[in-house]
């Protein structure tokens, strides 16, 4: 599957978007109220060098799973995501690794964000999702991406009602 490309505005501007991002009480409350993950934790947060490191522990509410697909994965299904903030550059790099077919699945992305106005960013997500499993590969990538997309959004809708509530 080509990678995949999406955007939000988000309403704040950069310095407070990175400190909300990594913001470990933001994340729980998106993660489990926002995304209604039935588990979610943050595993470190580590500063050296210019980055910023995070590794975090899930297991995601999945929708509309196809059968086939639901079947592989079952109902535990849980990963661990690791990304770095280079804040040199801004840029926001991750790679989740699944608890099963980890050898099978790879995802991973990049993560920009822009001012995009007056107290706004815009947040770019690009998502790269490969699948390797026969004879399912095609309808996990579409699962995946779909359930990815759907996140994402919910997410930027969750961070603009939290600056709301918490201004700066």
């Amino acid at each position: 599957m080509p990678t995949v490309t999406f955007t939000h505005e988000i309403h704040c501007n950069e310095e407070t978007f990175w400190k909300i991002f990594l913001d470990p009480e933001f994340n729980e409350r998106l993660y489990k109220d926002g995304l209604g993950f039935p588990d979610w934790k943050q595993v470190s947060l580590e500063e050296k060098d210019g980055k910023v490191v995070r590794t975090t522990a899930g297991q995601p509410k999945l929708d509309d799973v196809p059968g086939p697909v639901a079947k592989i994965i079952g109902n535990g299904f849980r990963y661990t995501e690791t990304g770095t903030l280079d804040q040199a550059t801004k840029t926001w790099t991750w790679k989740l690794v699944p608890s099963m077919l980890a050898d099978k699945v790879k995802q991973e992305g990049k993560m920009k964000i822009a001012p995009a106005g007056e107290g706004k960013v815009k947040r770019s997500v690009e998502l790269f999702i490969e699948a390797k499993v026969f004879p399912i590969s095609g309808m996990l990538e579409s699962t995946t991406e779909k359930n990815m997309r759907a996140g994402w959004e919910k997410s930027a809708a969750f961070m603009n009602d939290w600056i709301k509530k918490h201004p700066a």
